[in-house]
């Protein structure tokens, strides 16, 4: 039997090759969503569902990295640039995985609905990892806050081991942290416990108060002022107030023995202290201690030293004077008190120039004196200065003179006469058992003498019968009294001095005249 017998027939039939893979699947978005959402997970599963393994491995490799970069979380978190590159990376293969699965069945499960569902699940993992993350981060932060608070903690240890001056710098770096801490991070857990520290940094910043020590306690105290400002924000509650009622009362303490050591810093602290704390108990104890050193000063004006009162007392005036003030009674009193030192150093000038005549400081004693008597020509004891002073100016030419301090007492029972052979006006002053002076006009047709002829034997000033020289007599008592005669023009440079021995029963005649030197005969 032939195929022909069955009608078969080959003519022209061609049998198609078998191939050499399954044809692509029918293109499927949902697929392609699922294979992109899973690969969004991190871990390529879109890639394990499509059959790409060394996709897969490279999106582990890359999740990988970012961890390690990002574990163990600290404060700083993940730096930026490593975010943007793995976000980056997760579109690329979300992309690419969505292009892969648009045509390419899944392994499992093969429905695209469930792997799509199954993607959605897992992207909560990197979502909770991101939360936790988060959480591990913030609580990095927290510790890192905390350690900062404690840097200022050991800050202000380190510093109460020195003096203020020391330690100062580590106490405004501590409080700039504290500062930091409240203003940039204030929902945190250092944040929360900055008021609680504040109690030991004032503590231990004013510890020379709490030590009695009150003049080193002023500065750290009035810096204490200052931290409100530095903490706006910050409940310091009675701390605010904490330095004010210690610092008045260093400020009245210190000064106040600055006032009584002699020192001149009292004003600084009395001012500072009236002019901040006005009303304070320790401003109202500044004008009863001011005028009790005015006091002293004038008990003073009775001792060894009254010329040292004085100036003291000069001194305290002036400085009474500029310390400030707006409490009008305190004012009133010290300007009272400003006035009593004056005077009281004014009367005292008397005393001053006894002592310096008494301790032979004959020039400084004229000047005192003069001055005194000048200034107070109503004063009782007026009189007494310009005699102390007349004296005082002849001892400095006859130390002799300066002895014995000059009295009140005035004239005698003798007679003495002095003339003037000199054309120059002369003052006349002697001191003795009395003292005084006198002026006598210049000598009309008397004229200067040569230095040589008032060596010579026989000479003999006043000595011109047929010329009437200018002349007074006074009374003196007996006893010696010293004369100093001194031209009113500048012709001379020293004035001429006599002593004279004056005895009961003579006439003396006195003789002032001019040489080189004006010279005196008795």
């Amino acid at each position: 039997m032939t195929s022909d017998q069955f009608g078969m027939h080959h003519e022209g039939f061609t049998v198609p090759p078998m191939p050499s893979a399954p044809p692509p699947a029918p293109a499927d978005g949902a697929r392609a969503v699922a294979v992109a959402v899973l690969n969004l997970s991190g871990l390529g599963l879109g890639y394990a569902l499509v059959r790409r393994p060394l996709l897969m491995a490279l999106c582990w490799v890359a999740t990988a990295a970012l961890l390690l970069a990002a574990l163990p979380a600290d404060a700083n978190g993940v730096s930026v640039f490593a975010l943007v590159v793995y976000g980056l990376f997760l579109a690329a293969v979300a992309a690419h995985g969505a292009s892969v699965g648009l045509r390419t069945p899944l392994m499992w499960p093969r429905q695209a609905p469930l792997a799509l569902v199954l993607g959605l699940v897992l992207l909560l993992v990197p979502a909770g990892g991101a939360v936790l993350y988060d959480g591990a981060r913030d609580e990095a932060v927290q510790r890192m806050l905390l350690d900062r608070l404690d840097h200022a903690d050991r800050l202000v240890a380190a510093a109460g081991s020195k003096s203020f001056s020391a330690g100062e710098t580590d106490y405004r770096r501590a409080l700039t942290e504290y500062g930091d801490l409240v203003a940039d991070h204030p929902d945190s857990r250092a944040a929360e416990r900055v008021p609680d520290r504040m109690r030991t940094y004032y503590s231990t910043v004013g510890a020379a108060y709490g030590q009695g020590d009150n003049c080193a306690a002023i500065q750290p105290l009035t810096f204490l002022r200052t931290v409100p400002a530095a903490l706006r924000g910050t409940d310091l509650g009675d701390l605010k107030t904490w330095p004010d009622d210690r610092l008045a009362t260093s400020l009245y303490t210190c000064g106040a023995q600055a006032l009584t050591g002699g020192e001149t810093t009292w004003t600084t602290q009395f001012g500072e202290l009236l002019s901040t704390f006005p009303e304070s108990g320790p401003a109202a104890k500044v004008e009863p201690a001011v005028g009790s050193a005015v006091a002293r000063e004038e008990k003073d004006l009775r001792g060894d030293e009254p010329c040292a009162a004085v100036d003291r007392l000069r001194g305290l005036s002036s400085q009474i004077e500029s310390l400030p003030g707006d409490k009008a009674d305190i004012v009133a009193a010290l300007a009272k008190d400003t006035q009593r030192a004056t005077d009281s150093a004014d009367a005292g000038t008397y005393a001053c120039g006894v002592d310096q005549y008494r301790d032979g400081d004959f020039k400084t004693a004229q000047t005192t004196m003069t001055e005194y008597a000048s200034a107070h020509k109503n004063a009782g004891n007026a009189a007494l200065a310009k005699k102390i002073a007349i004296a005082a100016e002849i001892a400095q030419t006859v130390p002799a003179a300066g002895k014995h301090l000059p009295t009140t007492s005035t004239g005698g029972g003798i007679s003495v006469t002095v003339q003037n052979d000199s054309p120059d006006e002369v003052t006349v002053l002697y001191t003795g058992p009395v003292t005084g002076s006198f002026t006598l006009k210049g000598c009309g047709g008397c004229k200067t003498y040569p230095w040589s002829s008032t060596i010579m034997r026989g000479f003999k000033p006043c000595n011109d019968s047929g010329r009437n020289y200018p002349q007074r007599t006074i009374s003196l008592p007996a006893g010696t009294t010293y004369f100093l005669h001194k031209p009113k023009s500048d012709s001379l440079s020293t004035p001429a001095s006599d002593t004279a021995k004056i005895s009961p029963g003579y006439i003396y005649t006195e003789c002032a005249y001019t040489t080189e030197r004006l010279g005196s005969g008795f």
